[in-house]
């Protein structure tokens, strides 16, 4: 076999898809046409700190790179994408919804995208995010994100441009933009009722990004900015039921879909429970 496709996943700050991003490509650490390294710069994303963990993921002289994290638009993730493209590093960020505004700038850079609708900004304000706050709404995030089939395509997407260095080819950056429909498309539910309990799960989650945007950017009085990221919190957490409840339709009918990788980088695909993954490519 060749060598095997380097990727590098560059974090910046943090969204919903960033911590698990990397677990998605290889889920049981058995596969053998990929070799992924994570560079990421924690919570903050200035410039020193992109310049810093930018610098040290084009030292590893990646296949790819996944950059992803909020704010594109600010100084220290602008940085990070002139000197990947400088680098002549293929690139796809993946970021939340204001992104899209980016969208013909980062075309025009050279760069892929994959702005995700429904991974909404958390509610950043002193006086109600700690901890324990931040590690909830992420779990939440992260099950509708999981469930709504948003991850799927984040991770299919990945795959087909590995597959094309694979063959030797220059990979196609993906160029969209998630909503609703892309992320149920990839999730392929059997149970009507679940694709609609997810469908407006994804809605709400769309919808807590500009709660959430207006209490920490545009909102100036804290009696007012602090019950507005609460419920912004708690609507995350109504999404994040009803994407259970959906799931377990799903497990009721034996019908989750499950799309494990083999070694090789292939995706397996099944239904019922007790099943063997049959490959798909």
């Amino acid at each position: 076999m060749s060598q095997p496709v380097k990727v590098g996943i560059l974090k910046a700050g943090c969204i919903g898809t960033l911590p698990l991003l990397e677990f998605l490509l290889d889920e049981r650490a058995e596969r053998t046409d990929i070799d992924v390294r994570v560079v990421g710069s924690g919570a903050k994303l200035g410039l020193e700190q992109c310049r810093e963990v930018t610098n040290l993921m084009i030292q590893q002289k990646p296949d790819l790179v996944i950059f992803v994290g909020p704010a594109q638009a600010s100084p220290g993730p602008t940085e990070a994408r002139r000197m990947l493209a400088t680098a002549g590093i293929p690139t796809v960020v993946i970021s939340d919804g204001p992104t899209k505004k980016m969208a013909k700038e980062l075309e025009e850079k050279g760069l892929g995208y994959i702005v995700l609708e429904g991974d909404p900004m958390i509610g950043a304000r002193r006086e109600f995010l700690d901890p324990t706050e931040v590690a909830l709404f992420n779990s939440d995030v992260l099950r509708v994100l999981a469930i709504t089939g948003t991850f799927n395509l984040v991770a299919t997407e990945i795959d087909k441009m590995i597959e094309s260095i694979k063959r030797g080819e220059k990979p196609e950056l993906p160029r969209m933009v998630v909503d609703g429909d892309k992320a149920l498309e990839a999730a392929e539910f059997a149970n009507p009722y679940a694709r609609v309990k997810t469908r407006a799960a994804y809605e709400i989650a769309t919808h807590v990004s500009r709660v959430n945007v207006e209490a920490c950017f545009k909102v100036t009085d804290w009696m007012a900015y602090v019950p507005l990221v609460a419920t912004g919190h708690e609507m995350m957490r109504a999404a994040a039921k009803l994407c259970e409840e959906a799931r377990e339709i799903e497990k009721s009918g034996d019908s989750v879909l499950r799309e494990p990788h083999f070694n090789d980088g292939s995706l397996g695909k099944k239904r019922a429970l007790i099943e063997k993954p049959k490959k798909t490519q």
